[in-house]
């Protein structure tokens, strides 16, 4: 199961990736700051020099990340974050 959680979050991570480096002007450039902060935190986490890193932490900062940047709840719909406060990151 986490195995199948891992390949989740890195295809939310490979979109990301993919918008950032397609588009080439962004409407609204605070809200990288957000995506940036939520991704940096769950890289952070991942290189923990102790091994250890709580998947449900991974999940949420990703989600909330691509979350910021594509509005799409579908891709994050079995995810645990609170969308109120991603909601209120991007108004």
């Amino acid at each position: 199961m986490e195995q199948r959680r891992l390949y989740h979050v890195q295809n939310l991570a490979f979109e990301i990736m993919d918008q950032m480096n397609t588009d080439n002007e962004w409407k609204r450039p605070d809200h990288l700051k957000h995506v940036i902060d939520h991704l940096s935190r769950a890289i952070g986490s991942l290189t923990d020099p102790s091994g250890t890193f709580s998947i449900d932490y991974v999940e949420e900062k990703i989600a909330t990340a691509h979350y910021i940047l594509f509005k799409n709840e579908k891709k994050v719909a079995r995810i645990n974050f609170d969308k109120q406060s991603a909601s209120a990151l991007i108004e």
